[in-house]
């Protein structure tokens, strides 16, 4: 069956992820059994979840949580012939032997013009993460405000495009120039650059003097907190992420959410996109079909080769992508 290789999280990350907390091992396959494919990784997905989740989820010596678009080599499974495309979770590997129970087949008719690796961004989980944060977590209508932060990423970037397709006015940032020029060339009604606004405050008001009906919250720490003052009364709030306190060692101490909520009767909930697993081929006929009308555009931040896959995570945790990070082997 040949080996494969794969990146183990070689020590549990203490603050922010390091080069040496990984190492790259080898391993002979096993053979194949009645019912088993072996796949080889095409396109491998890094993701800000995998950085809190890798505490939970995995011990040292584990390999590297992560999904990847794969391609069948070899088959003794009828459903999954040589040479179909799958998306897996198998983690940070070249190769793998699966039992198909785990694989979601990559529709055969996948539009030539698309590169297949959409299917771990805007046509995957991060791309199902904002159809169903803002539709049924944020329960979003047309003519609401929408503010989302880390407007830029996988996520985020999806997220402000589906509000505007619902008729929504879209408010993003980011945290460096290129990236608003960035939002602003994906109809963001206004983007502004975190970093260098002086004021959240003030440009948050700038933003949207009204304030706002639906947050979408990648970031949560200070900035939610300063956000929580500008909701509108009834406001709702979709919290996916938080990305500034994924590498804290020591926790973050207030402001409290409590008086804000009441005072002004906000909803907050946090998501996870499995939720809506029994949904999945509705949110991604949705996003394909957009996609293919123009409607959403992509961007990809395209990292050439699996021995750079932890220095690709390091810079997708330090923002340093454009769009959806993706790991070309």
């Amino acid at each position: 069956m040949g080996k494969t290789t794969f990146w183990v999280l070689k020590k549990h990350f203490e603050g922010a992820p390091k080069l040496s907390d990984f190492e790259l091992k080898e391993a002979e396959l096993p053979a194949l059994n009645h019912g088993d494919v072996l796949l080889e990784s095409v396109f491998l997905s890094v993701d800000p979840y995998m950085r809190p989740y890798s505490r939970f989820m995995m011990k040292e010596g584990d390999v590297m949580i992560g999904s990847q678009v794969a391609r069948v080599v070899e088959s003794k499974d009828a459903a999954y012939p040589v040479g179909t495309f799958a998306v897996a979770s198998a983690g940070w590997t070249t190769r793998f032997v699966s039992s198909g129970k785990d694989l979601q087949r990559m529709t055969p008719n996948w539009p030539n013009e698309l590169p297949r690796s959409l299917a771990l961004g805007t046509v995957g989980m991060p791309g199902l993460t904002a159809y169903f944060g803002l539709f049924e977590v944020c329960k979003l209508k047309a003519g609401d405000t929408v503010l989302i932060n880390s407007a830029a990423g996988a996520v985020g970037s999806v997220a402000g495009q589906i509000a505007k397709i619902a008729g929504c006015k879209v408010v993003g940032c980011a945290g460096s120039d290129a990236k608003v020029a960035f939002l602003k060339k994906l109809g963001y009604d206004v983007a502004f650059n975190y970093k260098t606004v002086g004021s959240l405050e003030e440009a948050l008001k700038k933003a949207s003097p009204d304030g706002y009906d639906c947050y979408f919250d990648n970031v949560g720490g200070e900035f939610s907190d300063v956000v929580l003052q500008q909701m509108k009364q009834y406001g709702r709030i979709a919290v996916c992420g938080a990305i500034s306190l994924y590498n804290d060692q020591v926790p973050q101490k207030g402001p409290y959410v409590q008086f804000s909520m009441i005072r002004k009767q906000l909803r907050m909930e946090g998501f996870l996109v499995t939720r809506w697993e029994n949904r999945k081929e509705e949110g991604l006929k949705a996003l394909l079909t957009w996609l293919m009308e123009g409607k959403i555009k992509w961007q990809e931040h395209v990292t050439e080769g699996f021995k750079n896959m932890p220095a690709a995570f390091l810079g997708m945790l330090k923002g340093d992508n454009l769009g959806k990070a993706v790991i070309k082997v």
